[in-house]
């Protein structure tokens, strides 16, 4: 496996730090580095690299206005010294979210997990197809950590926002419940209700009530199903 990477970042310490940590992994090729906005456009869609190693502040315009505008899309690392974008991380479906100053150690967590995506997309960056999203960034008391959505019992929509149980824990994200069940994996996660997806791998049982079917999901809640939503549980489980 080689994977050519572009760093996009416009202070020299970090640049460098990014470049003695690429070099512990001989497969990791850095193409070029980007010290703009600007410079970081023309060279993705030039290189066609399959990461990027992204900050969001730097010069002429910000990282996620690149995001934006390119045509070709990478594998996305973010880079910044702030926690304030670890949403719009989620909602660019970067593979992580390294918020400076990070270590070697942390480095190299990100890229075994950029090895794990390539793994299972190994035609990601040649179609431009992205495959249903694994992990999203949540906030807790630690600060931001990585949730696997597999870790999901069901979500709740919350006017703009999304409620996440999982089996102990609840998390409230910053996009609406319809963008976000997008990203989620179909044959795993449904809709049952205009307020509520599931995740079918966690329904304990289900019982009817008036045409409806009540789900009890294994971390004790229970999730009423529209009709519609019935109806289309009754056929997956006939």
């Amino acid at each position: 496996m080689n994977v050519r990477a572009l760093i996009v970042e416009d202070e020299p310490l970090a640049q460098q730090t990014l470049l003695d940590f690429a070099k512990e992994f001989p497969w990791l090729e850095i193409v070029g580095i980007a010290p703009d906005g600007l410079t970081a456009i023309r060279l993705i869609d030039e290189l066609k690299p399959q990461l990027v190693f992204l900050d969001v502040q730097i010069p002429e315009i910000s990282g996620i206005e690149v995001l934006r505008q390119i045509k070709y899309q990478p594998f996305i690392i973010f880079t910044t010294a702030f926690d304030d974008y670890a949403l719009t991380a989620f909602e660019f479906e970067a593979i992580d979210y390294l918020q400076k100053p990070f270590g070697l150690e942390r480095f190299r967590q990100t890229v075994e997990r950029l090895e794990r995506r390539i793994d299972n997309q190994p035609n990601k960056t040649d179609t431009g197809k992205s495959e249903p999203m694994r992990r999203i960034f949540v906030r807790d008391r630690r600060g931001l950590v990585p949730l696997a959505t597999d870790e999901i019992v069901w979500l709740k929509a919350d006017d703009d926002y999304t409620v996440i149980y999982t089996a102990n824990k609840t998390f409230l994200v910053g996009t609406n419940l319809k963008d976000f069940a997008a990203k989620l994996n179909p044959a795993k996660f449904l809709r049952v209700h205009r307020s509520a997806v599931v995740n079918l791998d966690c329904i304990n049982r289900i019982e009817e009530d008036a045409r409806r079917l009540i789900l009890y999901m294994n971390n004790g809640n229970e999730v009423q199903a529209s009709r519609a939503g019935s109806q289309i549980l009754k056929k997956l489980f006939a």
